[in-house]
């Protein structure tokens, strides 16, 4: 709620030195992590139409970011929306088809986190999930469980084991509950933090607790919450949202956080960043990977930060 987030900012204007410095003083389990993960996902990428199956890798991607549903066959296909209205301009939830009578991607898309930006491309199929471990079967690929289904679940796990990728493969969701239905379905395959585990480590994190807590999840991805404001048109944005979009960038955007997880052995990664400052201000803040729409450009952008 407000009123804990807005604890949670008092006590950081109280405390925040003298917490910082011991969470980089006593990090559990230094754990070698990659540095500089171009994240590219499958679900707006502005270089090609949605979940193309040809390019993403070849433009400088190390890892793909994808969200699956079901059918109503029971096949696990590639899109953001379960509602196909967006994408493809027709008003059908994949849940309700078969996967042969699923309609094709439009010809021109909106990228979500580019305002007034449109991209297109020739593959307009959606696609099967074991289409894209087979097109890439190297690549480490990030899954968004996006319903709670405990088929499509079963059927992801089922998939990863047929094609051996737990080792480069992390699944979750923003719902606890599907991430804890996860673990439990496949314990072998990293997960991600949901919404309600990022709050409660950042809780932790602001009362000094989290050097003594275990972390079973092995990614923390959260957004960058000042790019809210670049996506909107400045007077459709209220003072009100305005002050709550400064304060979640100021709880979430903590170097010593990141750096406390990253000596753990956890991978930070922000979403969805496309331009050069947000890729700086990213990395200088201590995150291991950026999730990006254009990995060509953010590929440029890691040679000469890291020169």
């Amino acid at each position: 709620s407000l009123i804990h987030f807005l604890s949670l900012f008092l006590y950081v204007m109280l405390g925040k030195d003298t917490t910082s410095f011991f969470y980089v003083l006593y990090p559990e389990l230094p754990v070698s992590f990659v540095k500089n993960t171009v994240l590219s996902s499958l679900n707006g990428l502005g270089t090609l139409v949605e979940n193309h199956l040809t390019i993403a890798v070849t433009i400088g991607t190390d890892m793909l970011e994808l969200d699956c549903h079901i059918t109503k066959d029971e096949q696990v296909v590639v899109s953001h929306d379960e509602n196909l209205k967006r994408s493809t301009g027709v008003n059908v939830n994949i849940s309700d088809l078969k996967y042969c009578e699923l309609p094709p991607y439009l010809g021109k898309l909106d990228v979500t986190f580019q305002r007034a930006c449109q991209c297109e491309g020739k593959d307009n199929r959606i696609p099967l999930l074991k289409e894209v471990f087979e097109a890439f079967p190297n690549t480490p690929i990030n899954i968004d469980i996006k319903v709670n289904n405990n088929v499509l679940i079963k059927k992801v796990s089922e998939l990863v084991k047929q094609y051996k990728r737990e080792h480069i493969t992390v699944w979750g969701n923003a719902s606890y509950e599907i991430v804890e239905k996860c673990y439990k379905e496949n314990s072998d395959i990293p997960i991600l933090f949901s919404l309600q585990r990022v709050l409660l480590i950042l809780g932790l994190f602001f009362t000094g607790l989290l050097p003594f807590v275990p972390i079973r999840e092995q990614f923390f991805e959260i957004p960058m919450p000042s790019i809210i404001l670049k996506l909107k048109e400045p007077d459709t944005v209220s003072r009100s949202q305005k002050f709550l979009i400064w304060l979640s960038d100021i709880l979430l955007m903590r170097k010593a956080l990141f750096d406390h997880l990253t000596a753990r052995g956890i991978q930070v990664y922000i979403w969805v960043l496309n331009e050069e400052q947000e890729y700086k201000r990213a990395f200088d803040l201590g995150a291991t990977g950026v999730m990006t729409d254009y990995p060509t450009k953010l590929k440029d952008f890691l040679h000469n930060f890291s020169t």
